[in-house]
């Protein structure tokens, strides 16, 4: 959808939302339910404006942070770059539960840790992005959950949350669940098409936050989950108002083994957000033969006013 500029309040508008300017655009056009292109992705991580960050080991392969910025130093994207070797080899949920003191200990180290999150085993990741002083993105939380969670026959088949924090990593390493909410959200900050999770009472999930579903998406309505996108929310500073402070793509491993091209979805937006920034109104998930992997990426960022929070 094309912002359009009104003149008597100097802003752009797109649907119920308003917003100060965009930093890149797709060159597709792009709606909630995706779009899906064989391109081959030439050009994509150019090397003079990509910045890498740290890998971990995963499976047979390895993952690995990267931010990409604008030839104006400006965010193009936020990722993950994932090796299709690292989608082979993956721990089951029993090698999880029985790892040893040498394995899966420490989530910010290259193997990650072994923990029980909503309900079932994972493997958790907690990895810095690099160049984040431009949007509010501040690390990668990343989760194989070789089980899935629940709820059940909706989310338990093997798959990947990626979540794009943007509040400090030892802000949400603070976070304790499976519980159920202590807070408000305004109507203002919850994504158009959300809804506070209508399937289970434990929305707040330890190292995460909240989370927050569109009920309409093809596994919540007896279809089949591929490519799902979570927001999440958090009340970080205690006061009884929580914002947005995470977005999550979830994506099963058979999905990732099968993709190819590019899927680039929409990001349902809220009103507002708390806060003023660059936020990310896409994201995809590209086939890069070059690298022999998957990249998932945020992007097409457009800044907003935000609350004086």
């Amino acid at each position: 959808m094309t912002p359009k500029y009104t003149p008597e309040n100097g802003r752009f508008h797109t649907g119920r939302r308003r917003f100060v300017g965009s930093l890149a655009a797709t060159g597709a056009v792009i709606g909630l339910s995706g779009l899906t292109t064989a391109d081959t992705n030439k050009g994509f991580l150019p090397a003079g404006s990509t910045e890498w960050g740290r890998s971990v080991s995963l499976g047979n392969g390895e993952a690995k942070t990267f931010t990409t910025v604008t030839p104006s130093g400006m965010p193009k994207y936020h990722g993950l770059v994932i090796e299709r070797a690292a989608l082979e080899g993956l721990p089951s949920a029993n090698a999880l539960a029985s790892s040893g003191e040498d394995d899966y200990t420490d989530k910010y180290g290259p193997t990650g840790e072994a923990t029980i999150i909503h309900h079932k085993w994972s493997q958790e990741f907690f990895v810095p992005f690099p160049e984040t002083n431009a949007t509010p993105i501040t690390f990668l939380g990343l989760n194989w959950n070789p089980g899935g969670h629940p709820p059940d026959g909706v989310w338990t088949v093997p798959h990947f949350d990626v979540h794009f924090h943007m509040l400090p990593a030892e802000t949400v390493d603070a976070i304790t669940g499976p519980a159920a909410p202590t807070y408000e959200i305004p109507a203002r900050y919850v994504p158009e098409g959300y809804a506070r999770n209508p399937v289970v009472g434990e929305r707040v999930i330890t190292d995460m936050g909240e989370h927050l579903v569109d009920p309409t998406v093809p596994e919540m309505n007896g279809g089949t989950f591929t490519n799902t996108l979570i927001w999440g929310a958090a009340d970080p500073d205690g006061d009884g108002t929580a914002e947005l402070t995470f977005v999550e793509p979830m994506l099963t491993r058979a999905y990732l083994q099968e993709h190819s091209g590019t899927d680039r979805r929409a990001i349902a937006q809220p009103d507002t957000y708390a806060r003023a920034g660059y936020y990310p109104t896409t994201y995809a998930v590209r086939d890069v033969p070059s690298r022999d992997a998957i990249a998932v990426t945020i992007e097409n960022f457009e800044q907003f006013e935000g609350d004086s929070r």
